[in-house]
């Protein structure tokens, strides 16, 4: 099916049409757990950037990256650029989100339980978030020049919305496939006033490897105590 969700409107005399550009990502070659007992190929993102014309400006949105049971939730975000996310401390703990990655190097400071801290994201990029705290607490911002993308469901399907008329490089991030891979995946689309539905996106995670962070000093993170207030966690 190509046509879904189409919108038609005018401006001026010309009429402008937008539609959806549906398809289904499937994973292989995972060793994770949830991949291969579960089937579950959510948190990939797919992103359109039109090639004919300037990708329309963001306007002033919000995101939240919730930080509950010492997790970050969602594990993989996808925004515009120019787009501040939340991060909110729903924890009864300390935490303190950071990344020392290229993508944005940011450090929004400990902050303690019921408060929040925000980030705004100026230019596109993989930005990789951690807790200074908890060892254990990851995160993905995907950040994308243009409002076209969308974030995979558990069975792998996505839908981008309000896609007008044109040429538009498609590409694909997923945590778990090198640079090699994705990159291969990159292509350039025709989408019609009907919208697209695309084939079948396949991601190999065979080239993956799994390095572990340092702290936000660049050091190895010390014992979790099991304590509300773990050593050097208070302001």
């Amino acid at each position: 099916m190509t046509l879904r969700w189409l919108i038609c409107f005018s401006a001026g005399v010309l009429p402008l049409c937008a539609a959806a550009v549906s398809g289904r990502v499937e994973l292989r070659d995972s060793r994770n757990a949830t991949v291969r007992n579960r089937h579950d190929f959510s948190g990939v993102v797919i992103a359109l950037t039109p090639l004919e014309s300037k990708a329309p400006s963001a306007a002033a949105k919000h995101a939240v990256m919730l930080q509950k049971d010492k997790t970050f939730s969602p594990h993989v975000l996808a925004v515009q650029a120019g787009a501040l996310v939340e991060f909110p401390n729903a924890d009864p703990i300390f935490h303190n989100a950071f990344s020392s990655y290229n993508g944005q190097v940011f450090d929004i400071g400990l902050y303690p339980p019921g408060t929040t801290r925000s980030v705004k994201f100026a230019r596109p990029g993989v930005v990789r978030v951690f807790c200074n705290i908890h060892s254990s607490m990851n995160a993905v911002i995907v950040v994308i020049a243009s409002p076209y993308f969308a974030t995979t469901k558990k069975d792998g399907a996505f839908n981008i919305g309000d896609v007008p008329p044109g040429q538009y490089n498609l590409t694909v991030f997923h945590e778990r496939a090198s640079e090699a891979a994705l990159g291969e995946l990159s292509r350039t689309i025709s989408v019609g006033p009907d919208g697209a539905s695309l084939p079948n996106i396949v991601i190999s995670e065979a080239g993956y490897l799994s390095i572990p962070h340092k702290n936000k000093y660049g050091h190895d993170y010390p014992p979790d105590a099991g304590d509300p207030a773990y050593p050097g966690s208070k302001p």
